[in-house]
């Protein structure tokens, strides 16, 4: 709103003071992160007393399992609302709006900010613990992922240039880039040559088809990414600050990479490729981050407020869109390497646990999962529950609090956030 008001004035009366700050990324994307911070605060502030009021408060914690006895029944819920608020109006008070980049990922919020209110509504209020059908959550995150895949695919501007070259000639800057295509080429980690073409994969087809191909195993890896990334987040938020911490860290990481995307010298130094109008993400992701520690003012230990399926779901959407967006999607199994240990820790679980009770045992791989559950449950807790289970990775016998397992998690997601950055010139 205020870029475009500015636009205008400059366009209808000129030039004035303080109208070129408006021009840079790195203006708007701290003004969107302090105005998220704020709105986060107060807004969130608000909100939290408005839950109270209206007892929408967390009913499903079993206080029992925390060996410290952190009681959390009766804690307000739903407070992904404030993240969206708090993300969704600074970009909108200080974002491009006619950048495509932006209205996917404001569509991201909104699809995945849905779906996850829809949950948390139907745990609260309905009383159902399993919440929302799961096959309605995956319709949810397909539909979000073929949107963005498609609109990648189909829309005029959502091109690259996969070099970029910017020297002087006579004190003047001089950028030479290659043609400006749509492809499904993207960043791979640690090879000299630092772009693969998925197209490829299917040259066995032919010329004409290994395209086609190409942008078909595209949308359907959007879909997959966007799908992990957001589940992954969910399992994540189950201590307090946990997701919010990890995935504030995540999107610096994300600012880093869109920003290097998104500018003609950072990506001829880095050897890029050149995403034009990508470097709007850092306005989005700017806000989005701001948010994040706004919310953390509450949701720290001893939390206020939990974020719900409303925060974690959407968080990992936005953060598995904007990968895609920027052509860095293989990197995120670095970048979101503590989602991607969450996950496999509940696929492995289930699946081992399943597989041996039809075998007449029951083994347990962890004592529980998510993994960040395994570090705070005793052995004598789990035996308890089910005398006859064997486990595997029984840990240290000495139990961690939650604040420790959050402060380490957040220091692995650090390092590897540190690592994914790294990767533009380890190759």
């Amino acid at each position: 709103m205020f870029y475009h008001l500015v636009e205008y004035l400059q366009q209808t009366y000129g030039h004035f003071a303080g109208a070129g700050l408006w021009q840079y990324i790195s203006f708007r994307a701290i003004v969107a992160g302090v105005v998220a911070f704020i709105v986060s605060v107060f807004f969130g502030n608000y909100f939290i007393d408005l839950l109270k009021r209206k007892h929408i408060s967390e009913q499903q914690r079993d206080e029992k399992t925390d060996p410290f006895n952190v009681g959390k029944k009766g804690v307000p819920t739903m407070g992904g609302v404030v993240l969206i608020v708090a993300t969704v109006l600074p970009v909108l008070l200080v974002g491009n709006l006619k950048n495509v980049y932006l209205w996917l990922m404001l569509i991201t919020t909104v699809i995945l900010g849905l779906l996850g209110f829809a949950d948390d509504y139907i745990k609260t209020f309905k009383h159902n613990k399993e919440g929302l059908n799961g096959w309605v959550k995956i319709i949810g995150q397909v539909t979000l992922g073929l949107i963005v895949g498609l609109t990648l695919r189909y829309a005029p501007v959502t091109t690259m240039n996969e070099t970029v070259s910017v020297h002087y000639e006579n004190n003047v800057r001089v950028v030479e880039k290659s043609p400006e295509v749509k492809s499904t080429r993207t960043t791979i980690p640690f090879f000299k040559n630092h772009n693969a073409n998925y197209a490829d994969m299917f040259s066995f087809l032919g010329e004409e088809w290994k395209y086609r191909a190409g942008w078909i195993f595209f949308v359907l890896l959007t879909v997959f990414v966007v799908a992990a990334v957001s589940n992954g987040a969910n399992l994540n938020d189950g201590m307090d600050g946990m997701c919010a911490g990890n995935s504030a860290i995540i999107g610096i990481a994300l600012i880093v990479l869109a920003y290097v995307s998104g500018n003609t010298m950072l990506a001829d130094y880095f050897d890029v490729m050149y995403i034009p109008g990508s470097e709007e993400l850092v306005v989005y992701l700017g806000a989005f981050v701001g948010a994040l520690v706004g919310f953390l003012w509450f949701n720290g230990f001893p939390a206020q407020v939990f974020m719900g399926d409303t925060g974690s779901l959407t968080i990992g959407g936005i953060i598995g869109v904007c990968a895609v967006i920027i052509h860095k999607e293989l990197l995120v199994p670095i970048l979101c390497g503590v989602f991607l240990m969450e996950s496999v820790s509940v696929i492995l679980q289930t699946q081992v646990y399943k597989f041996s009770k039809r075998k007449g045992q029951r083994i347990r791989v962890f004592k529980r999962a998510p993994l960040h559950d395994h570090f705070r449950t005793s052995v004598e807790q789990v035996l308890k529950n089910d005398p006859t289970c064997r486990i595997l990775c029984k840990g240290q016998k000495n139990l961690h609090h939650e604040t420790k397992i959050v402060v380490r998690f957040c220091i692995v997601t650090l390092l590897l956030a540190a690592f994914t950055i790294l990767t533009l010139k380890i190759r």
